[in-house]
């Protein structure tokens, strides 16, 4: 499989290297988004990242408690996917110039990195629930749904106003 540890034989294993993945990623996203939120010039997309921050801090805290119920030490793996499309957010951020189509770049990015957890706790709900454990599902479900509200907002954002302002701007 290349991607996963050879340590993955069981199903319980691959549920726990994917918490790996996804407690990772939270991480990385704890230290993109103040960068964002810096960048960003909208006062609602700032407070909106500076939201999602405080939430993803309170993720975290939601899967070392699954680690926990699971009597694993929680520890993170890393994630190339969640990197990449980091790595991509500030490559396209460092290339605009105009406030306004930085804003709307920022928010697609957000929104990015909002699909892929939207993916993995979607994936890691069905699994829990497979596996037995609704309890864990649960604690999963909470942060399913922060992840869809925050991608919520971010298209709210976008196609309220940000876009129109970004469209307006000529070379």
């Amino acid at each position: 499989m290349g991607l996963f540890s050879k340590d993955i034989a069981t199903f319980e294993d691959l549920f726990l290297h994917q918490l790996q993945d996804v407690y990772y990623a939270e991480h990385q996203i704890t230290k993109a988004l103040p960068k964002m939120t810096e960048k960003a010039t909208a006062p609602g997309l700032k407070k909106g990242f500076e939201t999602h921050l405080r939430e993803t801090e309170g993720q975290i805290v939601r899967l070392e408690r699954i680690f926990e119920l699971l009597g694993e030490k929680a520890k993170a793996v890393t994630c190339p996917a969640i990197d990449g499309i980091i790595k991509e957010a500030n490559e396209v951020a460092g290339e605009i110039a105009d406030k306004a189509v930085l804003d709307a770049a920022l928010i697609a990015s957000a929104q990015a990195v909002e699909h892929y957890e939207i993916t993995r706790y979607g994936t890691l709900i069905a699994w829990a629930n497979q596996l037995g454990r609704s309890e864990i599902a649960a604690i999963l479900k909470e942060t399913l749904d922060e992840e869809y509200a925050t991608d919520d907002k971010l298209t709210a954002m976008a196609t309220s106003k940000i876009n129109a302002k970004a469209e307006a701007v000529t070379a």
